[in-house]
């Protein structure tokens, strides 16, 4: 949601802060806050004031009425404040329908003043600009401030001056109080609107000669703002409404909505009901909703919540667990239910995000089945014949009531099941995958005869005569009327972001409805260079081209009249107002959620002045069928046929919700002859384009025979359909139902999924919507469960007044499926490229052999052990991984005179890079240099398993002329001892099981220091050796897979990896020293040419 309400504290801290006015501010930041914790010595010590003033106190807990209420202790000294809250804090208590524990006050000075010295003022957002409303009587008795209040509106993209408040609301004001209020007044709406504030008002003001006292405040920001005034705001805490607790699964489920791309959502009403939910989508959560308290659940519904956007199988299993977690806390006398719903998803991949729910039933399981919960599902959208498949599978497996069902079933025909008013269906089995891309031959269903002529329709309104003026005087546009008809066959698009996915959809639906060119022209993404961006076009392939900016795309395509954004909410201001600059574009569709409303309004008022129709924020956009699509509407191509989306039908729809438009492509085409044209509008408290406009457009549009519009709770757009229809500007039938009807049922605020989803007056509930729209004679069923019947019934009547006839179907064109898709249902196998068995980055966490990398730091294993998994897939002993670490550092460096430290040298100098100089170091690793761990181990393993003397390995090996690999040192000897092999020595002795090829290697060494004292067993030898026994002796190998470690070369990494550690350290220390171009001297070098050569 965006308006969020805060404390009065905030608000007044906010105020403080950042108010610019010359009126004198008494009492900044003399406020205290007391709960059941606060020490009293304290507060004193951190308010003295406490102490010598006359004080006030209140609940601040968004509590609206307090003094009517008898909640505002008044005129009190320290210990009266204490007696006043003893009989109130942490007391239980009614306001109004809601019930809630007063649990947070708060204490300021009281002041002394007159009640002509006491105003009012209110500023709010509408979706013109923002009203101020000033009275010059305030306080508690104020009354009806709406008709007794003057009032004056501070348009969009609009200065308040002082001349316009003193004049317009200062006229009944003391004259001798006018300047300060007018100086206070405009300071508080610059205020306002610089921090994004929503709603403010201060009731009452009070004005004496030495200042202004903001006395009693209530304040709302747009919390989506964030982005623009964390410096300003800091963190910002924003409490429940009264008579609901903050819950810390709610703070949770914030958290994961906060650092997720996708919607999380959880508000808990009632945790000890036996109703819950887990819906999909934020339309969709709300129907849900009311249907369960039309039904009569109202008291038992536990939860209001959603998830939707795409998120991921771990995103939705956190949520899932969470939800999970909560209903098996305590039992219910009669069990509990679980209702898993959604609409028809666009572009979630339904099978996805179940897994993540059946993880978290798994993990529940015992649970659930203790608190005798029966779960309920209905889903459709991308893959759901999968995910429905896995949820009825884990229902046989745990032993969990599990009642599934698909598209075929009504959205909300499940409450019913679940609540026992409708007897549990027995569904007919569906398709085990999403790839149903052939049209059913055997169907029946007809179409309008409207359909043929509807396309000559569309090309007589898509190029309007006037058209080419505007091009030629662009000044024009400031007066243009908004073109009845958005999109045709013909329609040009441009995508806004590298949504790959989005356009090849676009394509295929395309293609399906034979159109003869593509409808995406190009795509704009400003994070590359321009280039080329392969897609298919059904069976060939294309190329689209991408533009690094939107100027070069509009230059090369000017046929291009609709842009569609995926801009983020941070960057979609700025690239709409810039695509608003090219008078080609007549309709934008702005997909992203959470734009600051203040930003949407300046939107809005461009498009208005330049004729620009707006779609969205938060939309998923609109569809036409048998023309064109927006980016992900009307979901996957199986979905596009099943509700025959290839083709005009006879209705026209337009919605808030996204998902909920493509569940009314479903229900439109299983009641009617189809869909001719659907929008959804968005669910921002002000979206681009209203009802009424897309109303307005299916009145003028002759395909259109009937019209559905699905309103919401919040604002009051659907009154505007209610007066066209009473002054007869609307004369096709109207079928209309908003949705939130369970909102008045609840005991206190709940912000549904969207963030215009919320009643601020009576006028704006469902309620009152639906009775007003049924009085001006719209069809308007009794609840959602009924609308399809509704529309049923008002098309038949169409059909046999002979307004629609209908004709035979006419099968579209097959489109091959993606690769990519036909894999992850399962259709197709193929060998992959590649076999890995160490490590998987795919989920939400790395996992390195199995083990998960927070498991890995929370081991504390280390290096060594990290290695371990990583190279022999094994968790190692304490001893192993300490001895690993050891290696790699007795390995790490020896000097600077060695080849491999030699040849990265010579390369650092030579200004190559890091990369080119290590690689240049470690390719002289070999027998010679560095490479004799394998060769050792291999060597003395092979002595020692046959059965041979230390004495006959060494005189076999000298027969053979052969060297034994691991004896030898240029510098060390037997009287010169290499501490390096001495400390892993020690350590071996101490720590290893058992060492037996190690003790055989040290008689080897007896032999062959006694012939000649620097043929020590040197460190590479020794590291070989003890790590055969390790391998071998550790617990956690057979003998054959330690001996196939030595095989394939594990043991020289052990000296690969701890070396690149000391040729990093050469390569850095020659930059540090800035050491030039290396050139080896002649005089160490002994020039041996040819007898014939020399002079």
């Amino acid at each position: 949601m965006s308006a969020k309400a805060i404390s009065e504290q905030t608000g007044k801290e906010f105020l403080y802060k950042h108010i610019c006015t010359t009126a004198a501010v008494q009492n900044r930041f003399r406020y205290a806050n007391v709960t059941a914790e606060t020490d009293w010595k304290q507060l004193v010590q951190d308010h003295p004031w406490l102490l010598t003033e006359r004080l006030v106190v209140k609940p601040d807990q968004l509590i609206k009425r307090r003094g009517k209420l008898g909640l505002v202790g008044v005129n009190l000294d320290l210990e009266g404040v204490k007696k006043w809250l003893q009989t109130r804090l942490m007391k239980e208590t009614m306001v109004g329908k809601a019930k809630g524990i007063l649990k947070n006050f708060l204490i300021e000075p009281f002041v002394a003043h007159k009640q002509e010295e006491e105003f009012y003022v209110c500023i709010y957002a509408a979706r013109e600009g923002d009203y101020m409303l000033f009275h010059h009587e305030g306080g508690v008795d104020v009354g009806d401030v709406d008709s007794k209040a003057l009032k004056l509106l501070v348009g969009v993209d609009e200065k308040i001056s002082a001349d316009t408040v003193k004049s317009q609301l200062l006229t009944h004001a003391p004259a001798d109080k006018k300047e300060m209020l007018n100086s206070f007044l405009v300071g508080l709406f610059n205020m306002y609107e610089d921090l994004y504030f929503t709603y403010l008002e201060i009731n009452p003001l009070v004005v004496t000669k030495d200042g202004v006292y903001v006395l009693d405040m209530a304040a709302k920001i747009d919390a989506t703002a964030d982005y623009l005034c964390k410096a300003k705001w800091g963190d910002v805490e924003f409490p429940p409404p009264f008579g609901r607790e903050a819950y810390p699964e709610e703070a949770y489920i914030a958290d994961l909505d906060a650092k997720s791309g996708a919607s999380l959502k959880l508000t808990l009403l009632n945790p000890r009901g036996r109703i819950w939910t887990m819906v999909a989508g934020g339309g969709a959560s709300v129907v849900y909703s009311d249907t369960i308290c039309d039904l009569g659940g109202v008291n038992e519904l536990a939860n209001y919540g959603e998830y939707s956007g795409a998120p991921s199988e771990q995103q939705t299993y956190d949520y899932a667990k969470t939800i999970l977690s909560l209903m098996t806390r305590e039992k219910h006398p009669d069990g509990k239910v679980l209702i898993i719903g959604g609409s028809i998803a666009n572009f979630t991949n339904v099978a996805a995000t179940f897994k993540g729910i059946v993880r978290a039933i798994k993990d529940y399981q015992v649970p659930l089945k203790e608190h005798e919960v029966t779960i309920f599902v209905r889903r459709g959208g991308p893959n759901y014949q999968e995910g429905l498949r896995v949820m009825g599978e884990v229902g046989k497996t745990t032993g969990i009531p599990i009642h599934v069902f698909g598209t075929e079933t009504h959205m909300t025909a499940i409450v019913g099941m679940a609540l026992g008013h409708r007897p549990i269906a027995t569904q007919p089995r569906v398709a085990a995958h999403t790839a149903n891309f052939l049209l059913n031959t055997s169907s029946g269903t007809t179409v309008s005869d409207s359909e043929n002529s509807s396309k000559h329709t569309i090309m007589m309104f898509c190029f309007p005569l006037f058209l080419p003026l505007l091009f030629l005087c662009p000044s024009l546009l400031i007066s243009v009327a908004k073109s009845t008809t958005l999109f045709s066959d013909h329609t040009k698009s441009i995508v806004w972001g590298m949504q790959t996915r989005a356009v090849q959809g676009m394509l295929d639906f395309d293609y399906v409805c034979s159109r003869q060119e593509p409808s995406v022209a190009a795509m704009v993404y400003p994070f590359t260079g321009d280039h080329k961006q392969k897609f298919y076009w059904g069976h060939k392939e294309i190329l689209l081209p991408v533009f690094k900016n939107m100027a070069d795309a509009m230059k090369k395509h000017p046929e291009v009249d609709v842009l569609i954004s995926f801009a983020s909410l941070r960057s979609a201001y700025d690239s709409t107002i810039e695509t608003m600059q090219y008078p080609q574009i007549r309709t934008i569709a702005i997909i992203a959620e959470g734009i600051p409303e203040a930003l949407t309004r300046k939107i809005i008022k461009m498009a208005e002045e330049k004729g620009v129709t707006i779609i969205g924020p938060a939309t998923v956009g609109g569809i036409k069928p048998g023309c064109f699509k927006i980016g992900n509407t009307g979901g996957m191509l199986d979905n596009i046929l099943a509700s025959k989306l290839y083709r005009p039908g006879s209705v026209a729809y337009v919605s808030r919700s996204g998902g909920m438009s493509n569940e009314l492509n479903n229900i439109i085409s299983r009641t009617t002859d189809g869909v001719y044209e659907g929008v959804a509008i968005g669910g921002d408290r002000y979206p681009g384009s209203v009802f009424m406009d897309h109303v307005l457009r299916y009145q003028d549009t002759p395909g259109v025979k009937m019209i559905v519009v699905l309103g919401e709770i919040g604002g009051n757009e659907e009154y505007k359909i209610c007066n066209g229809i009473k002054e007869g500007r609307i004369t096709k039938p109207v079928v209309c139902w908003c949705i939130g009807t369970c909102a008045t049922l609840f005991s206190s605020e709940v912000q549904f999924g969207h963030a215009g989803a919320c009643a601020n007056q009576a006028s704006e509930t469902a309620l009152a919507k639906n009775k007003a729209l049924e009085e001006a004679g719209a069809f308007v069923p009794k609840s959602f469960d009924e609308l399809g019947d509704v529309i049923k019934s008002v098309y038949d009547n169409l059909v046999a007044k002979g307004v629609i006839v209908p004709a035979k179907e006419l099968p579209p064109p097959t489109v091959p499926m993606d690769y990519s898709w036909a894999r992850e249902l399962g259709l197709i196998r193929k060998p992959a490229s590649f076999m890995t068995s160490i490590c998987d980055e795919r989920g939400q966490e790395l996992i390195y052999a199995g083990m998960p990398i927070t498991e890995v730091f929370k081991s504390e294993m280390g290096l060594g052990g990290t290695l371990g998994l990583l190279w022999f897939q094994r968790r190692l002993p304490r001893y192993a991984c300490q001895f690993i670490e050891m290696c790699l550092m007795v390995t790490a460096d020896h000097g600077p005179a060695v080849s491999g430290a030699h040849n990265t040298i010579v390369c650092a100098r030579a200004g190559k890079d890091l990369i080119s100089s290590l690689t240049s170091g470690l390719l002289t690793i070999g027998d010679r240099f560095g490479g004799a761990l394998d060769a050792a181990a291999k060597q003395f393993s092979k002595a020692f398993d046959s059965g041979m003397l230390p004495m006959e390995f060494v005189n076999k090996m000298k027969k053979d002329g052969k060297l034994i690999m691991g004896i030898g040192h240029r510098v060390k000897s037997i009287n010169n001892p290499d501490m390096r092999v001495q400390i892993l020595k020690d350590f071996v002795k101490q720590h290893f099981p058992a060492a037996q090829l190690l003790d055989y290697a040290l008689e080897v060494e007896k032999i062959t220091t006694s012939k000649k004292p620097n043929l020590i067993l040197n460190v590479d030898g020794f590291i070989g050796v003890a790590f055969v026994d390790l391998l071998r002796n550790c617990g956690g190998f057979t003998r054959d897979e330690a001996d196939e470690f030595v095989e394939i070369g594990a043991l020289n990494g052990i000296f690969v990896l701890g070396r690149s550690m000391g040729f990093i350290g050469h390569y850095l220390d020659q930059k540090r020293l800035k050491q030039g171009l290396y050139r080896h001297p002649w005089d160490d070098i002994s020039y041996v040419l040819p007898e014939h050569m020399t002079m």
